[in-house]
């Protein structure tokens, strides 16, 4: 008893037994109360104490459900024993993120136009969903719930022109997340051709995968198919619908090359990612690569990202046979990332026709939004524009700038842009040219923006005379 020298605070609003657990808790992580050491009886520290003996009991009972202290029968409580590690050394400081000058327009490639969300049908579909649906609370299929990827498989056939079964897609948390799953599913050795200048973020997944890549360089057509022979890659990542970021869309011609290359060795692949491939704005839309390949080479991904919400993390990947064996045998107990939840209420968005309206209405909205950018920008000096016939972004050419000091001179300015260079890694990219999404903007930020574009441009002209 001589050791508990503490006291209870009947006034304080924590419970006495709490009270009373933290303070043997401190005693022993302290060393005063010793492994092996006997602690007071329950009705001696009743006593001492001054408590009713269902707070010695529930402390009591919580310590021994810790593992602080252990009961022996007839003999009472004994402290148990606590491994002490040396304290650890000062910890080094947090890394903190480089600031970045304050933004108030974004030319940024990955937004999307989130007023033209369709709130008062997701809304009504999701609580049908919730209500009507309880079994959705429990663990589904780790490719996706069947019936989503049914209604997806119909979707992609019609829309895209995807030649697939329901049994070859996977539904996952955002296409990064498919993208690293497809990794663990090609061999080790597998090297992968990017497209140069491609997209940053693809490089990067592969650079934190610790994956070979090889950086392929672009024609007017797309990845050059030379190139990609002597580069010696199995698996080539491309972006046939809208190149990005050059804007291209690849002909037909150049896919049947890609894929005859892909069907010329055992083990090769072509990743398609359509990332903006519903949104095209001079002609109908371009059929996916994949409904081209009699072979089963083509592994296509896609998501709702871009085109409801960037907050919506679903997307899909088509898996040919092969890849979808290994899948099946390498997964088999993994879950679905996905919501049941919200896979229902996509199901039910495109069962009731609502997506295709919706993407309709998305294709009106960003063909207005992409003919005010391209004439705003048609108006500064060496301005050219390309790539805005399909997708959410374009190429500015400044004839004779240097992209990347507009970019900054901008930037001083709360505007912020992106130069072609940082897309690119070996390829020799015009370093007059400034890729700009528009899908995010409104009428406007997009004056604004190209107000702010226009100064910078006549300033940095200025500094080169």
């Amino acid at each position: 008893m001589n050791n508990f020298t503490f006291t209870l605070d009947p006034a304080s609003r924590v419970p006495l037994y709490q009270q009373l657990y933290a303070a043997v808790v401190g005693e022993i992580r302290a060393g005063r109360l010793r492994g092996g050491e006997r602690l007071p009886s329950k009705r001696s520290l009743c006593r001492h104490l001054g408590v009713s003996r269902s707070t010695v009991e529930t402390a009591y009972g919580i310590l021994c459900d810790e593992g602080y202290i252990s009961s022996r029968e007839r003999s009472g409580y004994f402290a148990c024993e606590l491994f002490r590690t040396p304290p650890a050394p000062e910890p080094p400081p947090l890394p903190r993120r480089s600031a970045e000058p304050a933004c108030r327009i974004d030319f940024s490639t990955g937004d999307v136009d989130t007023s033209a969300f369709p709130y008062a049908s997701w809304a009504r579909l999701t609580k049908e969903v919730v209500y009507s649906s309880p079994q959705l609370l429990q663990r589904g299929d780790r490719q996706g719930d069947e019936p989503f990827r049914r209604e997806l498989c119909a979707f992609l056939r019609e829309w895209r022109g995807v030649s697939c079964m329901p049994e070859q897609i996977v539904i996952g948390a955002g296409v990064e997340y498919l993208t690293d799953l497809l990794l663990q599913l090609l061999p080790e050795d597998a090297a992968i051709a990017l497209e140069d200048p491609g997209y940053t973020a693809a490089r990067r997944l592969f650079e934190l995968s610790r994956r070979a890549f090889v950086p392929v360089r672009l024609d007017a057509e797309g990845m050059d198919v030379q190139a990609l022979e002597d580069s010696g890659a199995a698996v080539a990542y491309l972006t046939p619908a809208h190149q990005f970021p050059m804007g291209m869309t690849m002909p037909v011609g150049r896919r049947t090359r890609l894929l005859k290359w892909a069907s010329e060795r055992e083990g090769r692949y072509i990743v398609e990612d359509d990332y903006d491939g519903e949104f095209r704005y001079f002609s109908r839309t371009i059929p996916a690569m994949q409904g081209l390949d009699p072979g089963g080479r083509v592994i296509y991904i896609g998501t709702f990202s871009r085109s409801l919400a960037p907050s919506i993390r679903v997307a899909y990947m088509v898996l040919p046979p092969p890849l979808l064996d290994a899948y099946l045998r390498g997964f088999a107990h993994s879950s679905s990332t996905v919501s049941r939840l919200e896979q229902e209420t996509l199901r039910r968005f495109i069962a009731a026709g609502l997506y295709g309206r919706h993407l309709r209405r998305m294709n009106n909205l960003y063909r207005r939004k992409q003919a005010l950018l391209t004439e705003a920008l048609l108006r500064l000096e060496g301005a050219s524009v390309s790539g805005a016939d399909a997708g959410l972004h374009l190429l500015l050419r400044l004839e004779g700038a240097d992209a990347v000091r507009v970019a900054e001179r901008a930037a001083e300015q709360g505007v912020r842009t992106y130069p072609l260079a940082s897309y690119a890694v070996r390829a020799a990219v015009p370093q007059d040219t400034l890729v700009l999404g528009f899908a995010g903007l409104t009428a406007e930020t997009i004056a604004e923006g190209c107000r702010v574009l226009a100064q910078a441009l006549a300033a940095e002209r200025a500094n080169k005379k």
